[in-house]
């Protein structure tokens, strides 16, 4: 059995879980318009963290996750031999070194918190956050390592905002996931981290259980989604069968939820197929904005902390229905005891993954 918690956020938001939380009931965004941000001068919206050193950006935020993280758990943890640290990034510090975006941060970790073990890096787009916690729990559950503390981390950079205009994919306003005017997504930045043990008793806060996840690539297209959702709906069914768990038991799902229009229909068709359509749902990227590797951390702790307080934020942007299946979007906050958490990712590549946290 592998346990989950201690969940670090730092965002636009907050630079803890609590200042995040106090933000998302209150319904209040990271989103800003940033002039000159975009390609050729332009402005355009970003959720960006303006108090973040210019200097080695990701190195840093990776650093105060951890430290953060060394705060609520035995801080024996961090450098034990039986520890693990994944990283998980879709970018790293590419603006700081476009030939190795990895390996100065990671040494610099492994340094500064004098890590036993070499830190393991998963980046594959947009899932990686979904594919790093669940690489978390099949190393403790094989008994390879008794913790792992697993941080999602990107930066807002030239590359990744050219990159994306050149797709056509960024929103010309804050992004409104599964809206009928929804036109794009919105860039964030910001880091989480989420600690994955054997034991329960590291924890300085009650932990959930982290149930056995899946993923699955459909091969659809580099960066279009299978129109069918078949990524999506098999990797949703090898979790849930995995663990025996029927749909009915789901209390959420915090879907991907881009704002693109084929991403959010494809994710509307899956649910739909799924037969969980009528689960309350939400995106967070209204929030956060989409903040690729490090998205799936960020969602999954603000699971966490909707189920340590029992209650649903709305899915922000969202006005009226926009996908051609059903889904019971969350319009407005509600308290709700929260017992077990689907939590899904999709991206390019094809890669799809889910995850499931239950309460104790």
């Amino acid at each position: 059995m592998s346990y989950i918690g201690a969940e670090v956020i730092i965002s636009p938001l907050g630079n803890t879980a609590e200042e995040n939380w106090n933000a998302l009931v209150q319904n209040r965004s990271g989103i800003s318009f940033v002039d000159g941000a975009g390609f050729g001068g332009g402005g355009m919206y970003l959720a960006k963290m303006p108090a973040l050193s210019a200097e080695n950006r990701f190195e840093n935020l990776l650093a105060d996750a951890l430290s953060a993280t060394a705060c609520r758990i035995d801080p024996n943890i961090i450098s034990s031999p039986d520890t693990i640290v994944i990283i998980s990034s879709t970018k790293g510090a590419l603006d700081h070194n476009i030939k190795d975006q990895f390996g100065g941060p990671v040494e610099s970790l492994i340094q500064r918190f004098k890590l036993a073990n070499q830190p393991v890096v998963v980046s594959n787009a947009c899932i990686s956050g979904v594919l790093a916690i669940n690489a978390a729990g099949k190393l403790i559950n094989a008994g390879i390592y008794e913790h792992a503390i697993v941080i999602g981390c990107d930066v807002v950079s030239d590359f990744v905002v050219n990159g994306f205009q050149s797709l056509f994919a960024v929103s010309d306003k804050p992004c409104a996931p599964f809206d009928a005017d929804r036109n794009g997504i919105t860039l964030g930045e910001g880091c989480a981290a989420t600690v994955v043990s054997v034991s329960r008793d590291i924890f300085q806060q009650n932990p959930f259980r982290l149930l056995e996840g899946a993923s699955a690539n459909d091969a659809n297209h580099i960066s279009g989604p299978s129109r069918t959702g078949e990524g999506l709906v098999r990797s949703v069914k090898k979790t849930l069968s995995a663990n025996g768990v029927d749909p009915s038991e789901i209390d959420f799902v915090c879907a991907h939820g881009t704002a693109t229009v084929y991403n959010d229909e494809m994710e509307s068709i899956a649910f739909d197929r799924l037969g969980i359509g009528n689960i309350p749902l939400s995106s967070l990227k209204g929030y956060f904005g989409h903040t690729l590797g490090a998205a799936g951390l960020i969602e999954t702790a603000t699971s966490m902390q909707m189920m340590r307080n029992s209650e649903l934020v709305k899915s922000l942007g969202y006005r009226s229905k926009g996908t051609t299946k059903p889904l019971n979007i969350i319009t407005k906050n509600e308290k709700k005891r929260l017992s077990t958490v689907l939590k899904t990712a999709s991206g390019f590549g094809g890669g799809n993954a889910a995850l499931l946290i239950r309460s104790i």
